[in-house]
C-alpha cells in the first residue's frame, strides 16, 4: 500500500516567519525615520542642503576688507561664508581657493591680522553632508526599488491564487489516532455488510480480480437526517486504513463557470495518486440536480456534473479509487449519475429500530456516568422514529441536566427531561398566561387526549401538559407502543380526529364564534397530511389506489402538476371530506364523553402535567360512540 501523508485534525500549516525578509523591513524603516530625521536636523541647524550662492575668491577677500564677513569657513579649497546680519548679502557663500595654498596666500593675511574676520580651519570630512549626500540619493532609489518589488509579489500572490482557485477543497483523513470503526457504527446492520464488501474490496482486490468480479466504483448512500451516512463513509475509510477524500457538494459551486468542473479533475487526481482511496462526497444533490428539469447547458452546477459523470465512468477499474456519496434527496439526483458504472450500489440508512436504538444509545452512554437506574431500553422504546443524530442529542441532554443540577451522575429523570427536551421541545415556564388563557389550554388539550384515547386505533397517550413547550402553548403527547413500518386509513383517520380533538373542545365550550388562534398548528397538520393520504397514498374515496406527483419541478423551478384542474377538484373534495369526517368523528367523542373533558381539564388546572398512568385513570369508562366509528 503506497504511503500518504496525513494531514486530519492538523488544519493548515503556520508558515514560519520569514526572519531576512523581517530584518529588510525593519532596516527600510530605520532608514526613512533616520532620513526624515537628518531633514529635520538639517532645516533646524542652517546646515547642509542649506541654499547658498557662489562668488568668487576676489569678492570675499573684497567682502572682509569692507568688514562685511562674519566668519569663514576653510573646507579643503572651499570657502563657506558667513556674512554679517546688517550687511546685504546673502547669509551663505561658498567661495573656492585658487590653487591649494593658505588664506594668507590668496591675499587674506590682512584681514586676518587685523581681526576684521574669523578664520576656521574644519577638516575636509563632512560626515553629516556626506549621509545627507547618499540618503538624497540612495533612499528614493530604495523606496521606488521597495515599492516595484511589493508591487511584484502583490501580482504574484494574486496569481498564485487563481491558479489555486481551482483545487479541490477536500479534506484528507486517514492514520489518524482515533479512526471509526464499524464498531463504533450501531444499528444498520444491512448498510454496514453492503460496505464492507467495499473494505474488502480495498483491503483484497486481487481476490475479486480472480473470478473476474467488479467491485461498485460508486457507493450512494440515501437516508434521513442524522442517520449517519457520513459516519458510514467515515468507518469505510477507518476499516480499510486509507486515504479518505473528504468534500462537500456545495464546496464544487462557484460563481466562474468551469471552476466546479477543474475541483472534479483536481479531486480524483489526487485521489489516484493516493490510491487506493476512497472519496466522500456529502450532500452529493447539492451539484447533482436532474438536468432535464432545470435548463442551461452553460450552467455552472452542470458543468461539475458533467464532470463527475465523466471522472467516474473514466478511471480504470485498477485504479483504487472508490467514490461514496451521501444525499437524502434521491429523487432530486440525475439519472445519468445512478446507472451502473457510477454509482452501482445503493445503500439505503435507514431510521434505527428499537433493538438499534438501544445499542446506539449505548455507545453514547458508554463514557458518561450513570446512577445505575437509567433504563435505556425504555427510552429506546419511546423514541420510535428519532434518528442517530437525535439519540446523541439526548444522550448529551441529559449529561447537560445532570451538570446543571449539580449532579455528578445522570439519573433517570436527566434523562426524562433530555427526551421530551428533544422530541416536544424545552419548557417555558417563564410564559406567564391569564386564568382564561390557562382554562381554554387546558380544554384544548384535554380534547386531543380524549379523542386519541377513545378511538382504538390510535396511539395511546404519553403525557399531556399546559406548560408552554416550544412553540406551543400546551402539548398532548402520543407514543407507540411499538416500531412498526406501515399505517392503514383507519390509524390515519384517528390521528386526523384526535388533531382536531382540540379544535372541537374549543367550540363545545366557547361556542361557534370563541374559537381560538391555538389550534393552527393542528390545522396544518390536519391539511397536510389529508392531502398526502389522497395524492401520495391512494386513501381517497373517488381516487382510490391512484397517486398524484407533486413532486415534478417545471423549467423554472416551480412545482407542477402533471393533472387536470378537473382531478384537482376532486382532490381538494376528498381532503375536504377527510377534514370535515375528522370534526364529526371527534365531536362524536367528545359530546359523549363531556364529564371526562371536564374531569380532565380540571385536573390539568391543578397540576399542570399528567402522565399516561394518571391520564388512563381519570378516562377509565369513555366510551365509542357510534358516530365516531367507521364504516368505511
Amino acid at each position: 500500500m503506497p504511503e500518504y501523508k496525513n494531514t486530519a485534525g492538523k488544519g493548515k500549516k503556520q508558515q514560519k516567519p520569514n526572519k531576512t525578509l523581517n530584518m529588510l523591513r525593519l532596516g527600510a524603516f530605520w532608514l526613512v525615520i533616520l532620513f526624515v530625521c537628518a531633514m529635520i536636523y538639517n532645516s533646524l541647524t542652517g546646515t547642509g542642503y542649506v541654499k547658498s550662492e557662489e562668488r568668487s575668491i576676489t569678492e570675499v577677500l573684497t567682502y572682509a576688507k569692507e568688514e562685511k564677513l562674519e566668519k569663514i569657513e576653510v573646507v579643503g579649497n572651499e570657502l563657506r561664508v558667513t556674512a554679517k546680519d546688517d550687511v546685504d548679502l546673502p547669509k551663505n557663500i561658498i567661495s573656492r581657493k585658487d590653487g591649494s595654498g593658505t588664506l594668507q596666500e590668496q591675499g587674506f593675511e590682512e584681514v586676518i591680522s587685523e581681526g576684521k574676520v574669523t578664520v576656521e580651519i574644519k577638516d575636509n570630512t563632512d560626515i553629516l553632508g556626506m549621509i545627507l549626500d547618499a540618503a538624497f540619493i540612495i533612499v528614493p532609489t530604495v523606496l521606488i526599488i521597495g515599492f516595484l518589488i511589493f508591487m511584484m509579489r502583490q501580482a504574484q500572490s494574486m496569481n498564485n491564487q487563481n491558479m489555486g482557485f481551482g483545487k479541490a477543497k477536500a479534506r484528507l483523513y486517514g492514520n489518524e489516532k482515533n479512526k471509526v470503526l464499524f464498531s463504533d457504527v450501531a444499528g444498520n446492520e444491512a448498510a454496514k455488510q453492503d460496505l464492507s464488501e467495499v473494505v474488502d474490496f480495498l483491503k483484497s482486490p486481487k481476490k475479486y480480480e480472480k473470478v473476474g468480479a467488479k467491485i461498485p466504483r460508486g457507493v450512494l448512500l440515501a437516508g434521513d437526517p442524522g442517520t449517519g451516512k457520513t459516519l458510514m463513509a467515515r468507518a469505510v475509510a477507518g476499516e480499510a486504513n486509507v486515504p479518505f477524500f473528504s468534500i462537500s457538494g456545495s464546496e464544487f459551486a462557484e460563481m466562474f463557470v468551469g471552476v466546479g468542473a477543474s475541483r472534479v479533475r483536481d479531486l480524483f487526481a489526487k485521489a489516484k495518486k493516493n490510491a487506493p482511496s476512497i472519496i466522500f462526497i456529502d450532500e452529493i444533490d447539492a451539484v447533482a440536480h436532474k438536468r432535464d428539469a432545470r435548463g442551461g447547458a452553460g450552467r455552472e452546477d452542470e458543468q461539475t456534473l458533467n464532470q463527475i459523470l465523466v471522472e467516474m465512468d473514466g478511471f480504470d477499474n485498477d485504479s483504487g479509487v472508490i467514490v461514496i456519496a451521501a444525499t437524502n434527496r434521491v429523487d432530486m439526483l440525475d439519472k445519468a449519475l445512478l446507472r451502473p458504472g457510477r454509482f452501482d450500489r445503493h445503500v439505503n440508512v435507514t431510521l434505527p429500530e428499537r433493538k438499534d436504538r438501544v445499542e446506539i444509545l449505548k455507545v453514547h452512554f458508554k463514557n458518561k456516568p450513570t446512577d445505575g437506574n437509567v433504563d435505556l431500553d425504555a427510552l429506546a422504546a419511546k423514541t420510535a422514529g428519532s434518528s442517530g443524530a437525535d439519540l446523541a442529542n439526548i444522550a448529551n441532554e441529559a449529561a447537560i441536566s445532570a451538570a446543571r443540577n449539580n449532579r455528578k451522575e445522570i439519573t433517570n429523570a436527566d434523562v426524562t427531561e433530555a427526551f421530551e427536551r428533544v422530541a416536544i421541545g424545552p419548557e417555558r415556564k417563564s410564559k406567564v398566561m391569564n386564568d382564561e388563557e390557562r382554562k381554554i389550554t387546558a380544554y384544548h388539550e384535554a380534547g386531543h387526549a380524549i379523542v386519541g384515547h377513545v378511538l382504538p386505533d390510535s396511539d395511546p397517550v404519553h403525557k399531556v401538559t399546559i406548560i408552554p413547550r416550544g412553540r406551543t402553548g400546551g402539548v398532548t403527547w402520543f407514543l407507540p407502543p411499538e416500531d412498526r413500518s406501515y399505517k392503514n386509513i383507519y390509524e390515519l383517520k384517528d390521528v386526523l380526529a384526535r388533531a382536531m380533538g382540540g379544535r372541537v373542545a374549543e367550540r363545545l365550550i366557547l361556542g361557534e364564534d370563541g374559537i381560538t388562534t391555538g389550534a393552527s398548528s393542528d390545522l396544518q397538520h390536519v391539511a397536510e397530511l389529508a392531502r398526502e393520504m389522497v395524492t401520495e397514498e391512494g386513501m381517497g374515496v373517488k381516487l382510490r389506489d391512484q397517486v398524484f406527483n407533486t413532486d415534478e419541478v417545471n423549467f423554472f423551478g416551480d412545482r407542477a402538476k402533471i393533472y387536470s384542474e378537473k382531478t384537482s377538484e376532486i382532490i381538494d373534495a376528498e381532503i375536504e371530506a377527510l377534514n370535515r369526517e375528522a370534526n364529526i368523528r371527534a365531536e362524536a367523542v367528545l359530546k359523549a364523553n363531556r364529564k371526562y373533558l371536564d374531569a380532565l381539564a380540571e385536573e390539568l388546572l391543578k397540576k399542570e402535567t399528567l402522565e399516561e398512568k394518571e391520564v388512563s385513570a381519570i378516562l377509565k369508562g369513555t366510551s365509542l360512540p357510534a358516530a365516531a366509528k367507521l364504516h368505511n
